[in-house]
């Protein structure tokens, strides 16, 4: 199971999760770490896509959710969880890892890390990581990429 942050532009559009530029990005890096992109549930911590619009017709930008939006999602979150019950959830920046785990989650402490947690009353295995639009905005965009790799390599040899 992987788990962001919310939807984005078109994913809103759509109504569904990582259909993107992100999406695409994570798929081929799923893809390259061994993991098929089509046997993991996606998902979103916060379920609405908060934005902007400085004009009619202009793109849409996203604005980070609030924790009163993280908690407000969180049964749906849960309900995920109970239906799926994921051998391993792949959390996808601090977004998801503050609606998962609290709110002193740090991704650049534990990424690429295997963390065994109580999540809504169940044991989970969790290996945190940076979203995908992370590497679509960093500067470096090459080592960026190969650091998500690299996390998702340590979520393929957890699954195996």
């Amino acid at each position: 199971m992987l788990v962001g942050e919310q939807p984005g532009d078109q994913e809103d559009r759509q109504g569904k999760p990582f259909v993107g530029p992100a999406g695409h990005l994570l798929d081929r890096a799923l893809e390259e770490a061994g993991i098929d992109p089509s046997e993991a549930y996606v998902t979103n911590a916060v379920k609405h896509f908060k934005f902007t619009q400085a004009e009619p017709r202009k793109r849409r930008i996203h604005k980070a959710p609030t924790l009163r939006e993280m908690t407000a999602c969180g049964p749906w979150l849960a309900a995920e969880l109970a239906v799926v019950e994921p051998e391993l959830i792949v959390v996808l920046g601090a977004t998801a890892g503050k609606a998962l785990l609290g709110s002193s989650f740090r991704v650049t402490q534990v990424r690429g890390t295997v963390l065994e947690e109580e999540i809504h009353g169940r044991a989970e295995r969790l290996v945190p990581t940076v979203h995908p639009s992370a590497v679509l905005r960093a500067d470096d965009r090459e080592a960026a990429y190969r650091g998500l790799v690299s996390d998702l390599e340590v979520a393929a040899r957890a699954l195996s």
